[in-house]
């Protein structure tokens, strides 16, 4: 492992152009802008679209991915898939083009039993030289893991090697059962796009992945966290919160139309395309408001 895993580790949203091929050079000036603001490094995850791109340009990612960062950071690869040997695949690609840890959430066509997720991420992290990222992104993708589950994987294979970032509902006290299940052990990444940034730090996170849209106000607020500014903590909290929110409201499509906006309006996007189809589109009047909350964070910052 080349770069630690922690700290502020957003989730890229994959530029696509009007065909939804990858546009590499507006990749490039996202992962440079991440970098600018000072952060640890870099994953793909749910809102970089994995699910949805063809095998190629998910790999194609991945390697951008590495390549583009050049040592800036840590490289986080999505590998989760609907069989063992798909992730496999994504993982053995993720070591060879160099990325320092990787990250998977459970099949999402089925729901497995307990001993076939078992075999599932044990495959991974026996397979797989890099740490593993266990992810249970629930809340609007895959299954639960439960809290048993996570501590049998920490037991087997180390601190070193297995890290989490369970979004299962109630977050909060699903991190501290967590926590306390292993003893303080588990290395543990918030993952609610920062509307529960500040609960989750004050249960003893090792860092968040959030998505690159509140890049610069997550940046600010993970600081004034490690400072114990409460003034600037909640100054810049609050229009997080009320920004993610709507986001929330129509799950991974909700995520995706508002953060993809708004990298068009900061300029780093030329556009909002995503892959087809979607479940849900961005209105006007969620747009206003919307509009609103984004300058209230740029006042606050």
């Amino acid at each position: 492992m080349s770069s630690i895993i922690q700290g502020v580790l957003p989730v890229l949203h994959t530029p696509l152009q009007a065909d939804e091929t990858i546009d590499r050079d507006v990749l490039q000036r996202e992962i440079d802008w991440c970098y600018e603001l000072g952060v640890d490094g870099i994953c793909g995850a749910m809102v970089s679209e994995v699910l949805r791109l063809t095998y190629a340009e998910r790999l194609e990612l991945t390697r951008l991915m590495s390549e583009i960062s050049d040592g800036r950071g840590a490289v986080i690869a999505s590998v989760g898939a609907e069989s063992t040997r798909q992730a496999l695949e994504y993982a053995r690609q993720a070591e060879e083009t160099g990325c320092d840890a990787v990250m998977a959430i459970p099949p999402v066509t089925t729901a497995l039993p307990e001993h076939a997720l078992w075999n599932y991420f044990s495959a991974l992290a026996e397979q797989c030289h890099l740490p593993l990222v266990v992810q249970d992104a629930s809340s609007y993708v895959g299954q639960t893991l439960s809290i048993d589950f996570y501590r049998k994987l920490l037991d087997e294979y180390g601190p070193k090697k297995i890290f989490f970032k369970p979004e299962a509902s109630p977050i909060g006290p699903n991190l501290s059962a967590l926590r306390d299940a292993t003893n303080g052990q588990a290395q543990i990444f918030d993952g609610s796009g920062g509307i529960l940034l500040v609960d989750a730090y004050r249960r003893g996170i090792c860092g968040t992945m959030p998505g690159v849209d509140l890049l610069d106000g997550i940046m600010g607020l993970w600081r004034a966290l490690q400072a114990d500014d409460d003034e600037t903590i909640y100054r810049i909290y609050f229009p997080i919160c009320a920004i993610v929110a709507l986001q929330l409201q129509a799950g991974l499509d909700g995520f995706l139309a508002i953060e993809k906006y708004l990298l068009v309006k900061r300029g780093l996007f030329p556009s909002e395309q995503r892959c087809q189809p979607n479940a849900w589109d961005l209105d006007h009047e969620t747009q206003a408001e919307v509009d609103r909350l984004f300058d209230l964070l740029i006042q606050a910052l």
